[in-house]
Order: C-alpha cells, then structure tokens, then sequence
C-alpha cells in the first residue's frame, strides 16, 4: 500500500511539470492550431540561463524570476520576428520552422554549455516531508510551485481585461478585433507566456533529470500527451491530462509485469492513440465544427 501511495505522489509531482508544458503547448496551439515542437527546447534554455546566473552568483530565486522574465520576452520576439511574417503561410511551413528551431536551440545550448551533463540544485531539498519516504522535499515543492503558477493563470484570465481579451482573441480572431482587441499582440502575449510558463517546468524539473541540451525531449512528449487527453482546446482539461498520465505512467511502470520504467515513454504514444481514437478531441476538449 505505502508503495502505491508512494507512486502516487511521485506520479502527481512528476505529472506538475507535465501539466506545465501541455499548457504551454495548448496555449501555443489554440493561438496558431499548430504543436510547438520547439516548446521543450525553450525550457531547455531557459533552464540554462538560469544556472549560468547562478554560477555568476545569483541566489537560486533571484536567478527563476529573472529567467522567467528574459523567457517571456524571447517567447514574444519569436512570434513577433519569425511566425507573425508568416501567419497565413500553408501548415507545412510552420512545422518546417518549428523543426529549424528545435535543431537551432539544441545546437546552440550544446556549444555554449556543451552535452555534458551538469547538476541543477533545487531550492527544497531533498528530505522526505510526508511519512517515510513517501514524498520528497522537492517534489512537494514542484506541486506547490506549479499549483501557485496554475492559480495566477486563471485570475489572470479570470478577471483580468489582458486576460479576458486573450481568451477572446483565442476563441474566436474575427470578433475579438471588431470589438478592438489587438489580437496579434494577443498572440504574442500568449507566446511569451507560454515559454515563461516551460522556463519554470524546466527548472522545476531539472534537479531530477539533471541539466543536459536533450533533457527535455521525453517531457515534452508527456506534455504532449497530457494536452491531447485533456484536450487541446482546454487549458483546464490540459493540465488535468497532464496530471493523469504523470500518475498513469507511474503506476504502469511499478505494477504491470515486465513494463518497467525503460517503457514509460511509450505509455505516453499509447495514450495518445487511444484517446484519439476514442474521442478525437480529448475528455475536456470540445468539437471544432467548420462552415464550408
């Protein structure tokens, strides 16, 4: 039972991040209706600022809120100079530049820190904080702080004007700009928060994959997964996906029988196909009908 538990908690804690980036992704996606395929690259690189600030020596917080701010606004410039110029460019030009980015990122976090794996602290520890063992410091303190990331969210598309005008913008261009939202920098926005949001995911994260250019490909695909269970036209539903197949991939890799933790990856594909086949658009997302 204690293990179960265990598997739980951890899966929950790991399922934080997931939850993080399906965000991340469906924001992107319900602003362009196209994956970032570069979105866990820009984690990567954000996580990457971060430690070189604190190897020039700043304190660990410091160094997360001032990469949080340089994410947002690289994650802005990215859709104002590269993907605003080719808005209304066929699909195939928007995968082939998401592809240019994931390369260009890569590469180029490899030359300035090179593929070598390097420690990242984590501001929590790592004590046990619930029964024996059954929750760590730090994935106690990845929950909290993605649960505090979460709820600045939605007050702030809650009851914010921004906010009210990017779920507009969102929802549906066409009338968000007859009534005067700039939609354009409503998008932008959406991508500067989108990599704000990933910056934060990776840093939290970090600490137990430890830091390296490649870290973060197998959590995008569970992001991935996390945003097609939940839905792509649900942030909600996103994060609660993102929830899920942290505690799903968990408990399949300790319980079924010669699955182990080597296979986990592909309990994230199989995820992904069973729901679309099922329910094309996710448990929490809604169907998309088109006038032609």
């Amino acid at each position: 039972m204690d293990l179960f538990i265990h598997q739980v908690l951890a899966g929950l804690a790991t399922g934080a991040i997931y939850a993080c980036m399906a965000l991340a992704v469906v924001m992107i996606y319900q602003a362009i209706d196209h994956f970032n395929f570069a979105q866990g690259e820009m984690a990567m690189f954000s996580t990457f600022i971060a430690w070189q600030l604190m190897q020039w020596g700043f304190p660990y917080w410091a160094a997360f809120f001032v990469t949080i701010g340089i994410s947002f606004a690289a994650g802005v410039l990215i859709e104002r100079a590269i993907f605003r110029p080719i808005h209304d460019a066929p699909i195939l030009s928007h995968v082939v530049i998401f592809i240019a980015l994931f390369v260009i990122i890569n590469s180029f976090a490899g030359f300035i820190w090179e593929f070598t794996i390097k420690a990242f602290p984590s501001p929590f520890g790592t004590k046990p904080v619930l029964g024996e063992g059954l929750l760590s410091a730090h994935d106690a303190g990845m929950m909290a702080v993605v649960g505090i990331v979460l709820l600045l969210l939605y007050g702030f598309f809650r009851y914010t004007r921004i906010g009210l005008a990017m779920r507009a913008a969102a929802a549906n261009p066409d009338s968000a700009k007859l009534v005067g939202v700039r939609v354009g920098w409503m998008l932008a926005l959406g991508w500067g928060m989108a990599a704000a949001i990933g910056a934060v995911a990776g840093m939290m994260i970090a600490p137990v994959v430890f830091l390296e250019p490649n870290m973060m490909l197998s959590i995008l695909l569970y992001g991935f997964a996390g945003a097609v269970v939940g839905g792509l036209t649900s942030p909600v539903g996103a994060v609660l996906g993102g929830f899920s197949v942290g505690v799903v991939e968990n408990l399949a890799g300790t319980f079924i029988p010669y699955f182990g933790s080597e296979m986990k990856l592909s309990i994230a594909l199989a995820l992904i196909v069973a729901v679309l086949m099922v329910r094309p658009s996710g448990i929490f997302g809604r169907k998309v009908v088109t006038r032609v």
